[in-house]
């Protein structure tokens, strides 16, 4: 690795970075504006062009808005829990290819650059991991705010990640079975092509029940309504978040927006065969550009579906969170498992009796 090497390594986390907050800004805008229509009202319409720059004056605002810190917090906790929730809202990303690779000439030398932050051979279990250590942050936010309406948030949290995670984590494991691979970019390579010359060959088609499965468990992972009852302002005031003002609450705000992205992402890239479509025979930079589209596409397709279940949907009592995830997804989770093993296998090996 030379100097050009990390260059470009440099570049494409400033990449992902800006990439993340542009669409940050962009799908604040675009639920106001889907949920109004929804719902038969205007939604945002003074700052700037169809009201879209309303999110960056909002942003503006907690930046400068007083930050309050209540005499009972744990400081380090308290301080440290905003900055843990963004961590991991940006390191997912890292692993999503959003294009096919490209070759460039840098210092003399043909270098071909992905379109991807860095393509583990893990990088499945590396997302798991991921989207793991943001329920800490929630977790820390409500012990460490010193108030009991927090701290209810906070337990919430915890009890509704580890059910949603399980079943999420289960969901994957026929796609792995599948590609045959932890690698993303691997898992979106297995995806290309066609059956018959007409249906795609994403893993929607075989797997549609781990998309559900999936899609249902990342709602709740992302404490997207219906199961927002991480917050459930009626019932605990504001949930984990109850104890922060300006910048700091902007920043548990900025990750679930960034969250959404990412695992609507996720499910485009795993099920939806990623970056994958027809070329339509072109060449040349558009060629390289149609899969970025196609990636967009698929990913905003399914950020439409978390604003349409968020407009559509009441939000679930506790115990009816909790019979979904351990005694619905999780066993049709398992059940689908051992049956996708079986098919795999048979397709592998043949049926043990011959």
């Amino acid at each position: 690795m030379d100097g050009w090497d990390v260059a470009i390594v440099i570049v494409k986390v400033l990449v992902v970075f800006a990439l993340l907050l542009a669409a940050t800004i962009l799908l604040v805008w675009i639920e106001r504006k889907v949920v109004a229509d929804m719902q038969n009202r205007i939604g945002p319409e003074r700052a700037g062009p169809w009201g879209i720059l309303q999110t960056l004056a909002d942003g503006l605002k907690l930046l400068f808005k007083e930050q309050i810190r209540p005499n009972k917090v744990e400081v380090g906790m308290y301080l440290l829990a905003p900055v843990l929730t963004l961590l991991p809202a940006f390191l997912i990303f890292m692993v999503i290819p959003i294009g096919v690779p490209f070759t460039v000439t840098l210092g003399g030398v043909e270098r071909v650059v992905s379109m991807q932050g860095t393509d583990l051979n893990v990088g499945l279990l590396y997302i798991l991991a991921m989207s793991s250590l943001a329920v800490y942050a929630v977790v820390l936010a409500g012990w460490s705010s010193g108030s009991k309406y927090p701290l209810l948030g906070g337990v919430r949290a915890t009890a509704q990640a580890i059910s949603y995670e399980a079943a999420m984590g289960l969901a994957l494991v026929p796609v792995v079975f599948y590609a045959g691979s932890l690698s993303i970019s691997e898992i979106v390579a297995a995806q290309s092509g066609t059956w018959g010359g007409i249906v795609p060959r994403w893993n929607i088609v075989p797997l549609f029940l781990s998309f559900v499965i999936f899609f249902i468990a990342i709602i709740a992972e992302t404490n997207r309504a219906p199961f927002d009852l991480v917050e459930a302002e009626q019932e605990i005031v504001g949930g984990f978040h109850t104890e922060y003002s300006g910048f700091r609450f902007a920043c548990f705000f900025l990750a679930e927006y960034i969250n959404m992205f990412n695992m609507s992402a996720i499910a485009a890239t795993l099920f939806l065969g990623g970056w994958n479509g027809p070329t339509f025979g072109l060449t040349g930079f558009v060629s390289w550009l149609l899969p970025i589209i196609y990636f967009f596409i698929k990913t905003f397709v399914l950020i439409f579906i978390f604003m349409w279940v968020r407009a559509t949907l009441p939000r679930f009592r506790y115990d009816q969170l909790m019979t979904l995830g351990w005694k619905r997804l999780i066993p049709a989770a398992l059940l689908w498992l051992v049956l996708s093993a079986v098919v795999v296998g048979w397709r592998q090996f043949g049926a043990p009796w011959t």
